[in-house]
């Protein structure tokens, strides 16, 4: 009989390791789940750095679609405030009861199900996400290309294409914005960020481009 460690358990060690292993495991899934929006939202190039992929994102949008990439982000910081999993309020049953919510828009594009499916059929991209960046980016440029070819709304015109955006294809054509004078505001209030936003990158396009800060 061994004189060492009479009343060790030699099992339980291992299992202790494993417990800690596991739940340290589980933390960092979960952290590296969380997407928290970018700490400054006003500055593109500070959103850019912070969010180290999200530039390329947008000019492979950009690439493919045609749209500016501040007009596309603009949009999508009217729209979700940069949250991935942004959805309309629920509505309340009896005052109290959360009920379903408003409408099925969701994530960083807020686009609704219906929508979502349109784009994913026609841009061929099945496993798309609407709580992913690189995929509500790309929504977004497909949404304006679409704006572009029915409506002939231009690429670069903020205002007109954030109305077809909210109203959709049909309510634009309709003008149904027209009795909406809070949408008309804040159609204009994104095409001012737009225009923040694009001075703003063309301060710091070229080192984004360029993979990083640059070191002298």
């Amino acid at each position: 009989m061994s004189k060492c460690c009479p009343n060790a358990s030699f099992p339980s060690a291992p299992w202790r390791a494993l417990k800690v292993l596991f739940a340290a495991f589980l933390l960092l899934s979960v952290v590296g789940c969380a997407s928290s929006p970018p700490s400054n939202t006003s500055n593109l190039c500070d959103i850019f750095d912070e969010k180290d992929d999200w530039y390329d994102d947008a000019a492979d949008s950009k690439k493919r679609w045609g749209t500016p990439i501040e007009v596309m982000m603009a949009m999508m910081k009217q729209e979700s405030s940069f949250k991935d999993d942004a959805a309309p309020p629920r509505t309340k049953i009896l005052w109290i009861i959360p009920g379903p919510r408003k409408s099925s828009a969701y994530g960083y594009a807020q686009a609704k199900d219906g929508t979502w499916d349109w784009y994913m059929k026609s841009a061929g991209r099945w496993s798309a996400d609407r709580d992913d960046f690189d995929d509500a980016i790309d929504f977004i440029g497909w949404y304006n290309h679409q704006s572009h070819k029915r409506l002939g709304i231009k690429k670069n015109d903020t205002y007109n294409l954030y109305l077809a955006y909210h109203e959709g294809h049909g309510g634009f054509e309709r003008k149904t914005y027209r009795k909406k004078s809070w949408l008309v505001k804040t159609a204009k209030k994104v095409a001012r960020q737009a225009k923040t936003y694009g001075a703003q990158l063309r301060r710091c396009e070229k080192r984004l481009q360029s993979g990083g800060w640059w070191i002298f």
